[in-house]
């Protein structure tokens, strides 16, 4: 009779020991990816609503989003072979609560600030640059050539909107901003000279002063900041897995490559000016 160590013993327990814990893990590891294939069969995207030509509600279904970001998303779909849906979820304020919660997906366009990558992925590159300016009234005289040519002016905003870290910063230490839930209500602020100026990006700013016809507002250079808009994606997004995000970013390289967002921000310029003339 051959007599076995408990040496021995104990090598090959210690053995079965880390061959059953690889086991396991790859379990878990092969079952949370089936589990996100499994669940992940669409994307929910929504993004600012009052953001033409970029983003805004379609006048014919009031919970869908159209312009030239939803396009994009679009696109991007095509390539990572998942159908997105993108859809209205309420004012910019209530779009990012939902994507912390994890009720939404994809944002479909985000300027980076650090506190969003507590809740957020962000793809790069950007898709699209933007420029924010102030905004004030014609007769009104603001001598703004740097930002602290604001100070002791009544600024507003929309609530939760960035204009880029540092001014940001600047903003909450050394400015009076107030912040309302919607662009069509910081306008009305300014025109009433509720306000001295508003802060916003350009492109949407000149979009909603036409819809709304109210004339002897300008803007004044040189810009707040030029910020880049982002694709995100909820971390508490059941297709946030790793399989997911390399998918999303090769297909936003592609399309950044392939320079489309130029062409459907002219055409959504022209679709948007269309509806409004009705």
């Amino acid at each position: 009779m051959k007599l076995v160590s408990y040496k021995a013993i104990h090598s090959n327990s210690a053995l079965l020991q880390l061959l059953y814990g690889a086991a396991l893990l790859f379990g878990i590891a092969f079952s949370s990816t089936a589990y996100a294939n499994e669940t992940c069969k669409t994307l929910l995207a929504t993004g600012n609503p009052e953001y033409p030509p970029y983003l805004w509600r379609d006048p014919e279904d009031e919970n869908r989003l159209i312009g030239a970001n939803a396009e994009w998303i679009q696109l991007l779909s095509k390539e990572i072979g998942i159908p997105i849906d993108i859809k209205y979820v309420g004012p910019w304020g209530r779009v990012q609560e939902e994507a912390k919660l994890g009720r939404v997906d994809l944002l479909a366009g985000a300027f980076f600030t650090q506190p969003r990558l507590e809740y957020m992925d962000y793809f790069y590159p950007a898709f699209r640059e933007t420029r924010t300016v102030i905004w004030t009234r014609s007769n009104f005289n603001l001598p703004y050539k740097k930002w602290s040519d604001l100070t002791g002016k009544q600024g507003v905003t929309v609530i939760n909107n960035s204009f880029g870290e540092e001014f940001d910063r600047y903003a909450k230490e050394s400015l009076k901003i107030s912040m309302v839930p919607s662009l069509e209500q910081a306008l009305k602020m300014l025109s009433l000279s509720r306000a001295d100026y508003l802060i916003y990006e350009e492109d949407p700013g000149l979009a909603y002063v036409a819809k709304l016809n109210i004339s002897g507002l300008k803007t004044v250079t040189p810009p707040i900041t030029n910020e880049n808009l982002y694709l995100t994606l909820s971390h508490k997004s059941a297709c946030n897995t790793p399989e997911m995000r390399g998918r999303i970013a090769k297909a936003v390289y592609k399309l950044d490559k392939q320079n489309v967002m130029s062409k459907l921000i002219t055409a959504n310029i022209q679709l948007w000016r269309k509806q409004q003339s009705k």
